[in-house]
């Protein structure tokens, strides 16, 4: 090639350089342009959810400030008419004056006021009245006369230590907090054309009301101490696991079951008020093999069902202390039972045959069965009908089904990495359910959804109890422990350790001892607990 001809090859070349320089620049101009648009927006998002989160906190704060003042002018005026009543003509002429001047004192002082302990609900906080009539007359006076010395008012110890709870899990009522006004805020929005009405009658948004709830639930109790002891093994025998607790519908006796082969029936008041070395139970039932689980009649007190080790389940009248109905259907052992709260005749078990069954008191075969393909750890009705059944099973989920369609399940709810072993109703539409991965989970039935985990105890092999009420979640831990959780939160709120110095240890010395049942003691803070040595306890939440 000539010279000529090079040159016009290294210009041709050059030229092709430096346009694929000027696409590769572009190219990296629009990567980092997209990112950085992208980032933008996330930040943004971020910073709308921030601003939005801050403007429900001022109009929070400013709604409780002032339901804050509203508490004081009714104590103000609770306190004047107090001293009209006791005939002090003083108050009679300062009333008007008084409440006008010292209420107005409050409203442009609120800022200044301490922050009341919100959303209690209760008189916790409030000391009784207990002091000598001068000395009270004397504080209505500084009160009436002289403006409430707020500055003077030294919160209780009470509120302290609930002050002193909120901090100690600040992170997890802040999530509870936003989850909850977010939802609240997209629901108003959503009946905005139905009802403007979104603020509660004490002048709270919903979702702070909501969230002031769970605030006074969860801050209430920090522990559980114990009210009374049972042990439950027999005199000449060893102790025993004792796989089951309940209560009956009325909450006056509880039953209790497990390897010992027999069911025992004992009044609570008994335990409570008498002597550790007297409770005998009022009925006891021997049974032809272990038993697993118990069930109360939600209607007839006299009846209770149980399930044994052989698979059969048994309807049993406490009064007779006979059996009234016996199904053997079951090729395996039963592992739960449970009444139905709204049809007293159903009954629903489940077995390690892998078979749900529904049976019928008033007729000796099964109704329905359901052949779920895997062992079943635990069954129970929805407490609002005797249609839907909710399903623990060894194949890492919680099966609800419509007893209308068994063809499959209504909903299936994932999420456990091992076996769920109970499952409890809450409401009409929480399920909590329990799995040997150590985790609690809770589960929206009605809108298909998971609504919290709850972690802290330890269950990987044993079956370790659960229970429930409207508010709390509470199980064993194979640590020996009784754990109770809010169902808002996802962290312990207490936990009572049966000490293993008040048990024979093992021979080889390891006390591998572990809580095998639990029982809430319906709308009461009160539950029963026991382990696998047979001892049982009566503990109550407590400040």
């Amino acid at each position: 090639m000539s010279i000529k001809e090079l040159d016009g090859l290294l210009s041709l070349l050059s030229e092709k350089k430096r346009k694929m320089e000027q696409e590769e620049a572009e190219t990296n101009m629009q990567l980092i342009l997209s990112f950085l648009h992208c980032l933008k927006r996330q930040k943004l998002e971020e910073l709308n959810e921030i601003q939005s989160d801050l403007q429900y906190i001022k109009e929070d704060i400013n709604s409780v400030e002032r339901h804050k003042i509203e508490l004081y002018r009714g104590k103000e005026r609770f306190l004047v008419r107090t001293r009209i009543l006791v005939n002090d003509p003083l108050a009679t002429n300062s009333w008007p004056s008084s409440i006008d001047e010292h209420g107005s004192a409050i409203i442009n002082g609120a800022h200044s006021v301490p922050v009341v302990q919100m959303g209690s609900g209760n008189s916790q906080s409030q000391k009784p009245d207990v002091m000598p009539q001068t000395k009270f007359q004397g504080l209505q006076r500084k009160d009436a006369y002289s403006g409430l010395d707020l500055q003077s008012v030294t919160p209780s110890a009470m509120v302290v230590a609930r002050k002193r709870q909120i901090y100690s899990q600040f992170n997890e009522l802040q999530k509870c907090y936003l989850r909850k006004r977010r939802y609240w805020n997209r629901q108003s929005h959503k009946w905005e054309e139905r009802d403007r009405n979104t603020v509660s009658r004490e002048g709270y948004n919903l979702g702070l009301e909501d969230f002031q709830s769970v605030l006074s639930t969860f801050t209430r109790y920090s522990r559980l101490r114990v009210l009374a002891e049972l042990r439950h093994g027999d005199l000449f025998q060893s102790p025993n696991i004792v796989s089951s607790i309940e209560f009956d519908r009325d909450d006056e006796l509880f039953a209790t079951a497990g390897v010992s082969r027999r069911i025992k029936v004992f009044e609570f008041s008994s335990v409570v008020n008498e002597p550790e070395d007297v409770h005998c139970p009022i009925v006891e039932m021997p049974t032809r093999s272990k038993l697993s689980c118990l069930s109360w009649n939600k209607n007839m007190k006299n009846h209770i069902a149980s399930s044994d080790y052989e698979g059969i389940v048994t309807v049993w009248d406490i009064t007779t202390c006979q059996s009234v109905m016996e199904y053997e259907e079951h090729e395996k052992r039963a592992w739960s039972v449970d009444f139905s709260h709204t049809e007293p005749s159903m009954l629903v078990s489940g077995s390690d045959d892998c078979k749900v069954k529904i049976w019928c008191t008033k007729q000796e075969a099964s109704v329905l069965t359901i052949d779920m393909k895997a062992n079943i750890c635990s069954v129970q009705y929805n407490p609002g009908s005797s249609i839907y059944v909710a399903v623990g099973s060894a194949d890492h989920h919680t099966h609800y089904y419509d007893l209308r369609n068994i063809s499959q399940p209504l909903h299936t709810f994932s999420g456990t990495s091992k076996a769920v072993s109970y499952v409890k109703f809450l409401s009409n539409y929480e399920l909590a359910s329990a799995s040997t991965d150590s985790t609690l989970r809770l589960w929206d039935v009605k809108e298909n959804l998971p609504l919290g985990t709850y972690r802290g105890h330890t269950n990987e092999k044993n079956f370790v109890g659960l229970s429930v009420n409207s508010e709390y979640i509470a199980c064993g831990s194979e640590t020996n422990e009784v754990y109770v959780y809010h169902k808002a939160i996802s962290k312990p709120m207490a936990r009572y350790k049966i000490d293993s110095s008040e048990l024979n240890e093992n021979e080889d010395g390891s006390g591998s001892y572990f809580i095998s049942a639990v029982s809430w003691k319906r709308d009461s803070p009160t539950m029963l607990a026991a382990n696998s040595q047979g001892t049982l306890k009566v503990l109550v939440l407590a400040a």
